[in-house]
């Protein structure tokens, strides 16, 4: 019997790395175009967030900006085409990393829908704001941590290159605790004296959040900033950019009433609407997670933390401001589900925690013999939906075919061919589909 599931998981592992690396190759091609489409458009969030800089002294954030602005300068190029090099050039390697990370375990049902979540890969391709975003950033120092073998090696990546990271966007820290999870893990810590030393790792990460804290940018130095970007490079300090002051992190009340600038009742359709979006994209992984337990040899097992998915959760508790203070829970979401998606692969594949398959697989008989019901399920949970960027837009449909059709659109219009305005065919995706 054993043999025979042991087989059915090769397959099923041989035709996912098959059919992975082409989800892979046309995400990357898309993200790339989207990118390039989106970089000279004079409002984009994603290129604001990279023009800040410290032209007008230490700021949060600014380190990103502060290298294109010399890179600008010393090669002589625009400044949003060096952003957007930057941009494709991490989002690549991102992509690469997570076909590497993915490809080299046996995987069950359950795992490809978790992988395969629409809100995980394919959102920021399917919500084009998101694209380019600095939580690609994140994501590579994630991957690249679960790669190291040695502890030694993360200790010290975590030690020098978390702060750096900080400097580039110091909302990664509220993500901290999987960091911290991975290195407990990898350390072999069983006690409290270890669990100290591992945490000492994170203190020069918090000490650059503290400065940011204690020496906010001012007025006049946000205008330096500002008046660099126009004279030099005849860009605007907008959006992000220009938020970093006025919507300071000192500043909570002012970030609350910008964030939640809707009705109750709107209030209570979008925690709603993220209630679902939340138990459907991430019910495979948690169901995954609530099945699996720590193995007897971690300190998790001891503290009477057995269950992987009550930890999960746990690790949450420090992204919860980001909902209160911000307005972006699409991306959030997106965010949560990467690491915690990440996590348990990672906790799985180096056998730091035990699924209980049995159980699982009696949670899942239904479907056991229902290959074409299941087929049909996965189409329409992978790709026949995703969260939106903000919290107040509604449930995106239909990205398999969203993506590829507004691609050819794009391309038509390059050509200022505008052959869809009248056809019968862009009537019925307009009145219909859209």
């Amino acid at each position: 019997m054993n043999f025979i599931k042991d087989k059915k998981n090769i397959i099923i592992n041989k035709l996912f790395n098959k059919y992975f690396i082409y989800y892979i190759l046309s995400l990357s091609l898309f993200s790339i175009f989207y990118l390039y489409q989106k970089h000279t458009v004079g409002n984009d969030t994603s290129i604001s967030e990279y023009l800040i800089n410290y032209q007008g002294g230490f700021t949060r954030r600014g380190l990103p900006g502060e290298i294109f602005i010399q890179v600008s300068y010393f090669f002589d190029l625009k400044l949003r085409f060096v952003i957007f090099l930057f941009q494709s050039l991490i989002y690549l390697i991102f992509l690469y990393l997570i076909y590497n990370f993915f490809k080299n375990f046996n995987k069950n049902i359950i795992f490809i829908f978790a992988i395969l979540t629409p809100i995980f890969l394919l959102f920021p391709v399917a919500e084009i704001e998101s694209l380019g975003r600095k939580e690609t950033i994140y994501y590579v120092f994630f991957i690249t941590l679960l790669n190291f073998k040695n502890p030694q090696k993360s200790n010290l990546f975590t030690l020098f290159i978390l702060p750096i990271v900080c400097l580039i966007h110091e909302e990664i820290i509220l993500f901290s605790g999987f960091i911290f999870t991975i290195l407990m893990l990898q350390n072999k810590v069983n006690n409290f004296k270890n669990t100290i030393k591992v945490l000492i790792l994170f203190v020069p990460s918090i000490i650059i959040i503290i400065v940011f804290i204690l020496f906010p940018q001012t007025a006049a130095e946000h205008k330096v900033m500002e008046e660099t970007l126009l004279n030099d490079f005849n860009e605007p300090c907008y959006m992000s950019c220009y938020y970093v002051l006025n919507n300071d992190i000192n500043n909570f009340t002012k970030m609350i009433s910008v964030s939640w600038n809707i009705s109750t009742k709107d209030l209570f359709i979008v925690i709603f609407r993220y209630l679902i979006i939340i138990l459907i994209g991430f019910f495979p992984v948690f169901l995954a997670s609530y099945y699996s337990s720590f193995n007897t040899n971690t300190l998790f097992y001891n503290l009477k933390i057995k269950n992987l998915l009550l930890w999960i959760l746990i690790l949450y508790v420090p992204v919860v401001p980001l909902f209160i203070f911000g307005g972006d829970w699409g991306r959030w979401v997106g965010m949560l589900i990467s690491f915690t998606t990440l996590s348990y692969f990672y906790l799985y594949k180096n056998n730091f925690i035990k699924l209980n398959t049995q159980k699982l697989d009696k949670k899942l008989f239904f479907f056991k013999y229902k290959k074409k019901l299941v087929v049909f399920i996965f189409i329409i949970f992978a790709f026949g939906w995703n969260q939106k960027t903000t919290n107040i837009e509604d449930v995106a449909t239909k990205p398999i075919y969203k993506i590829p059709y507004k691609t050819i659109k794009i391309l038509f219009n390059i050509g200022s061919i505008n052959l869809f305005k009248d056809s019968i065919f862009n009537k019925f995706y307009e009145n219909y589909l859209e």
